[in-house]
Parts: C-alpha cells; structure tokens; sequence
C-alpha cells in the first residue's frame, strides 16, 4: 500500500511555445523553442530544462541523504543534471537521456563514488526513469 506524502500539480497551456503554472502559483514561467528544435530561442525556459532542474535537486537530496546516514560531510557538494533530447536513428522517435555529474569534494574518490552510487538508487527520479531512457552518473574531479 502506498500513501501520498506530498503532490504537485502543473498546467501547460501552449505546449513548447506557452506557459506553464503549477497549481500553487510558485512557479509559472514562459515557455520557447530552443533553436536546436526549430523555434526561436526565445526568452522563455523548456521542458528539458524543467527537468534537469527538478532531477538535480533531488539528487542532490539523496546524496546528502545518504552522506547523512554514513556520517560523511558532503557540504560542499554540488550535483548537474543534463537533460538531452535524442533522435532514435532507427525509429526516427525522440527520447531523452541524462547525465548525472556531482563533485563530492574533500571526500576520498571511492567514497564519493559508493554515495553516488547509493544515491542513484535511493533518488526517486533516478527510480522512475531507470531501464527507460538513457542515464550516465558520473563523478567529476573538484577543480
């Protein structure tokens, strides 16, 4: 059995070239096309980067989970998400893929690797999107 502990609700209107509001009016932005699919490039935020933005920050909330439960400092710690979208040169169909890069510094590199790991397993984006698109996590040097 499952129990709701918090949802979130958000409206497009426009799709790629409108708005999008979330029922609670916290966020509620203008959408473009980036050049690379065609539009304008206009001044408005998008879909990919709606989600890389939701996915790095609750990564990042795994990891320091996880450091937590370890008792490993990892407060200066910092996770980027890129979200692509792809075309399947087979099918011609657009996908997404991701890149996971987290600097996890003043921390021994097998260590931060085991985090990163253990967060990727814990972090419910990682879970919903894991075996459906493409998911690369990296650990980048701290320079």
């Amino acid at each position: 059995m499952t129990t709701t502990i918090y949802s979130a609700t958000s409206t497009a209107w426009g799709g790629r070239e409108g708005r999008v509001a979330s029922s609670d009016n916290r966020v509620d932005l203008e959408l473009s096309i980036p050049k690379g699919l065609g539009g304008d490039d206009g001044p408005g935020t998008n879909p990919e980067q709606l989600f890389a933005t939701g996915y790095a920050a609750c990564f990042h909330s795994a990891l320091k989970a996880v450091a937590r439960g370890r008792k490993v400092d990892v407060g200066g710690s910092a996770v980027s998400v890129t979200v692509a979208l792809v075309r399947d040169s087979d099918t011609e169909s657009l996908d997404l893929a991701t890149r996971i890069e987290a600097q996890i510094p003043d921390v021994a590199r097998d260590t931060a690797q085991e985090l990163l790991d253990a967060a990727h397993a814990l972090c419910p984006y990682s879970r919903a999107t894991r075996g459906n698109i493409a998911a690369e996590v990296v650990l980048v040097d701290n320079d």
